[in-house]
């Protein structure tokens, strides 16, 4: 594993759960933040980035800022590793294209960590979509809550390091699992805007129109503004009736007024603490990576499937930034 900044809590708790895979070789700028991790986790070894690419380990697990992406990426991709990522794949759509691009011409396996869409009440909702008819309305809420001292770490919520705020950051999660629910949006008309409630240079609020190729419609409100902090929730309205997914909790209320009710309220980081989620969905994600490199299928998501979310954030800063309509496949 290659970073080992905040997320890495939750790989080491991830890793140390899995059946499957072991964590070899760990690899970090900070001295305290190896010997912190090794600490928590002992086992691994340290090693230097060239030597994790000419070792014998199966794949690498990348989890820097996504600005110190790109030479680290060429370095394994000329050693052959395949790569598991955190995301977001860059900074921006462009540059996220570059390294997809890059990846495939080198035919690198590139997998993102949208943990998200492993959690099993999702499943539940994508068998039970089919039984409530066509999609025609689509609301999604991330009411999250980060306070000033998580925008004081340097770099964090800027354009260099990280790409952008509340939607690259902390609600891409969310969007991209409404994409793999509704499939794509066609069109968004947005505003963005940075609250008085922090000091930082992109945006901690955003509130959207969305129509989607299907002909739905919705909205995406999403912000780290709202306190105490409240868990996300995705509500899909179909003609006979309507499915809402909320703290891991699904509810599904059909046109004849019957309710089911499956899963448990789960924490996803929405509060002051952003890694306040369970490790089992990142250990999904690793475990379905090593069937994947080891099958030579691809990942539960790919790199290119990842540029959608990519595309539709672009858009929505594009809109925000504009005041106008903006058509999604028309971002570059």
């Amino acid at each position: 594993m290659i970073g080992l900044g905040m997320v890495s809590r939750t790989f080491g708790d991830a890793f140390a759960n899995c059946t499957k895979v072991n964590l070899s070789l760990i690899n970090a700028r900070s001295a305290r933040s190896r010997h912190a991790y090794l600490k928590a986790w002992p086992g691994p070894s340290e090693a230097t980035i060239d030597e994790i690419a000419s070792s014998d380990v199966d794949f690498v697990v990348l989890a820097t800022p996504p600005n110190a992406r790109m030479d680290i990426v060429r370095t394994l991709a000329t050693a052959g590793k395949p790569i598991l990522m955190e995301k977001p794949v860059e900074r921006d759509l462009a540059r996220a294209t570059e390294l997809v691009d890059f990846c495939e011409a080198a035919a690198l396996p590139l997998g993102i960590v949208f943990q998200h869409r492993t959690r099993p009440v999702v499943a539940s909702l994508r068998d039970v979509m089919p039984t409530l008819g066509p999609l025609l309305a689509v609301e999604v809420n991330v009411p999250w809550w980060r306070d000033q001292s998580y925008y004081d770490e340097p770099g964090r919520g800027t354009y260099a390091r990280d790409g952008g705020g509340v939607m690259i950051s902390q609600a891409i999660h969310v969007m991209d699992l409404m994409l793999s629910l509704t499939g794509p949006v066609d069109e968004v008309t947005a505003m963005t805007a940075t609250t008085g409630l922090h000091q930082m240079e992109s945006e901690d609020f955003v509130s959207a129109g969305l129509r989607f190729a299907n002909g739905a419609v919705g909205y995406l409100f999403a912000t780290t503004a709202s306190f105490p902090g409240t868990g996300e929730a995705i509500t899909l309205h179909f003609r006979d009736g309507s499915a809402r997914l909320e703290r891991g909790v699904l509810q599904v209320t059909r046109g004849d007024g019957s309710v089911e009710t499956i899963g448990n309220e789960v924490s996803s980081g929405a509060g002051a603490d952003p890694m306040a989620f369970t490790s089992d969905w990142h250990r999904f994600v690793i475990e379905d990576f090593a069937d994947a490199v080891r099958d030579k299928r691809p990942p539960l998501v790919t790199g290119r499937e990842a540029l959608e979310v990519h595309r539709l954030i672009a858009a929505l800063e594009m809109s925000g930034k504009s005041g106008r309509k903006v058509r999604v496949m028309d971002v570059e």
